[in-house]
């Protein structure tokens, strides 16, 4: 009955209002002030103070007293002290109560200029008030954390936490604080050995991974917090299939070096996610060459409503441009994007709905908005609907870029950058192969330009973008299977959005004459592995939802390549981006081929297009059931010679 009173007291005082909330403290800080001054007179004379010496006590009472407030009310040491308490509030206290302290010395001397006072008194008050606020205020927060828990105890889940470092501790922080617990942290498991049996907030470290299972039956588990650093890849693994095994669905606090500042908030928690697993290291920029690229200029992003795009966009408004052009033809993600963007940053943003293969509309909007950066990211990207399309891969993937590309020059665009990718290197595809010819275009280019700096960054897969793998086998995971995966043994690269995204913009900013930038994509992930590991994320197995093999699409490899044979690739100042040194720029009749490529490809002939594409780039396997003859060689001849 009385912890229930205790509670709604607790209550009651936190919906006071503010003039009445500091009424209430103010008035217990003058209790504590006068009771840490007599108490600094019976500690100076063993609790027998002479009566000689109690006029002068009582004299300079109000004046501590008053010197005190007058200092805390400065200091604004009376808003939600009652809190909670940490190392900063005692030093906070400390620094306003040696202030208190100097002035009441001061004045004291030279006001009441005493004579039968100790002037240890000025000490041991300032070391009395010193504990008696700080015990105060903790003894409050402990009160006020165990009365909500008891509140609330039917309510609470045991919760288990891998990780006991830095991260681990600041979440037991912020759920200690948290208005409303809906956890009970019971246990750490660490397979740091130096940590074993060591106890942190009074929750003890049980021991290494390896012991969940235990773990998760002594203390009755239900929840699971992964707060392991960055780069523990092998450990979160292993965590998600024990957790799994125990019918717990692991949720996972970002590393405290991925979050801005330190600041963990139990509203980062989240479901583990493929990335977590894959693992890849953060990106480390250098923010000001990003500054001087981006600040203060007009910057046009094309394919703007796209995972790539649209993640330029986030990016690049982070560093002030003058104004953001944003082009798609796709106009739903297109106002997407827009709204997003203009709902957090004031910079101008001018969305353009376009195609880029409409030369008209984009000398349009180039004359309109003046760019001086442009960072070309559409494109036709799904291998098997552009070997289904290849005249449509061509108009836009090769056509859309040289209009972009040749505009830039004629306007004089500082840097044009075009996105490229993996698919380019030795293709096997329509696409693949459109993305090779845009890349030698903007080589060529890049030769004979004097007003445009072009450079093209070429890299593999990312997490999540729209129609990839990862969406795609979510979608089948969440009806129930089966997932589908085209071979065993194929792989990809991967990494995420914001990554490639971040690592684009630092090697645009780059101030070189180099054309070809390549980024680390680290380890080759096999497609069946990565199925796996997202059945189990969602808390699922193999005999649930099974991975059935459809055989490898037109177009597909095993596995992809980020560089020619041809191709020397040189370091850069950051290590993970490279260059890609090329020892030639195509045949000596490629604008020939280029040209006929795109007539080809605005008349809707298939089959010369894909004739032309294996013209220009020997490497592209031409697709042995379109023989025939494209008026230019013969490919008979060709295939014989291969």
């Amino acid at each position: 009955m009385a912890v229930h009173r205790l509670v709604r007291w607790v209550q009651n005082f936190e919906h006071l209002s503010r003039p009445a909330r500091i009424a209430a403290l103010v008035t217990v800080h003058i209790l504590i002030f006068i009771a840490a001054y007599v108490g600094a007179f019976f500690f100076r004379f063993d609790f027998a103070i002479p009566a000689e010496v109690y006029g002068p006590m009582w004299q300079a009472l109000g004046l501590a007293v008053a010197v005190k407030l007058v200092v805390f009310s400065a200091l604004k040491m009376f808003q939600g002290w009652w809190r909670y308490v940490s190392l900063y509030d005692v030093i906070s206290l400390a620094h306003a109560l040696a202030i208190s302290a100097i002035l009441f010395m001061g004045i004291h001397a030279l006001v009441l200029r005493p004579e039968m006072f100790p002037r240890s008194i000025y000490l041991l008050d300032f070391t009395l008030s010193l504990v008696f606020l700080a015990g105060t205020r903790g003894s409050l927060r402990l009160v006020r954390e165990t009365l909500s828990a008891h509140q609330g105890d039917h309510r609470l889940k045991n919760l288990l936490i891998v990780g006991a470092g830095d991260p681990g501790d600041l979440l037991v922080r912020e759920i200690s604080r948290a208005d409303k617990l809906r956890y009970r942290p019971v246990a750490f498991l660490d397979d740091d050995l130096k940590k074993r049996g060591l106890r942190f907030h009074g929750i003890p470290v049980e021991g290494p991974l390896s012991r969940l299972g235990e773990v998760v039956e002594e203390y009755q588990i239900e929840e699971l917090i992964i707060a392991l650093p960055a780069g523990r890849k092998r450990q979160l693994r292993r965590v998600v299939e024990l957790a799994n095994d125990w019918g717990i669905h692991p949720r996972i606090l970002p590393a405290v070096e991925t979050v801005l500042d330190g600041d963990v908030s139990l509203r980062q928690v989240r479901e583990v996610s493929i990335t977590d697993l894959l693992g890849r290291e953060p990106v480390e920029l250098d923010i000001e060459a990003l500054g001087r690229f981006l600040e203060d200029r007009v910057v046009m992003v094309t394919g703007a409503g796209g995972s790539i795009g649209s993640e330029l966009c986030r990016q690049i408004i982070r560093f002030g441009p003058r104004r953001l052009v944003m082009v798609d033809c796709a106009e739903t993600p297109l106002f997407s994007i827009h709204r997003e963007l203009k709902s957090h940053h004031k910079q101008r943003i001018s969305p353009r709905i376009a195609d880029v293969s409409d030369g008209t509309r984009m000398e349009q909007i180039f004359d309109e908005q003046s760019p001086e950066v442009v960072l070309h990211a559409a494109a036709y990207k799904h291998v098997p609907l552009m070997e289904a399309n290849p005249a449509e891969a061509v108009k836009n993937n090769i056509g859309g870029t040289r209009i972009i590309a040749d505009l830039s020059d004629a306007n004089e665009v500082d840097a044009f950058v075009l996105i490229s990718t993996d698919k380019a290197v030795n293709p096997t595809s329509v696409m693949g192969a459109t993305k090779r010819i845009t890349e030698l275009y903007i080589q060529r280019l890049a030769r004979r330009s004097r007003n445009t700096r072009y450079c093209a960054v070429r890299f593999g897969n990312v997490l999540g973008s729209n129609g990839s793998v990862v969406p795609i086998f979510r979608q089948q995971i969440r009806e129930g299977g089966p997932v589908t995966v085209t071979h065993p043994e194929m792989t990809r690269y991967f990494m995420t959005i914001p990554e490639a995204v971040q690592l684009v913009l630092q090697a645009a900013a780059f101030n070189t004459e180099d054309d070809l930038f390549i980024l680390d994509m680290g380890s080759p992930v096999r497609i069946a592995d990565l199925a796996r590991d997202m059945i189990h994320l969602s808390g699922r197995s193999e005999d649930e939802i099974p991975i059935v093999f459809t055989g490898v699409r037109p177009g597909e490899k095993l596995y992809e390549e980020l560089s020619l044979n041809e191709e020397a690739i040189d370091k850069t100042s950051h290590e993970k981006i490279f260059v890609g040194r090329r020892l030639s720029d195509g045949a000596p009749d490629f604008e020939t081929r280029f040209d006929a490529l795109l007539r080809a490809a605005r008349l809707g002939d298939d089959h010369r297009v894909r004739r032309l594409l294996g013209v220009i780039i020997p490497e592209y396997a031409i697709p042995d059931h379109d023989d025939g003859d494209d008026g230019i060689i013969d490919f008979g001849a060709r295939r014989a010679a291969r």
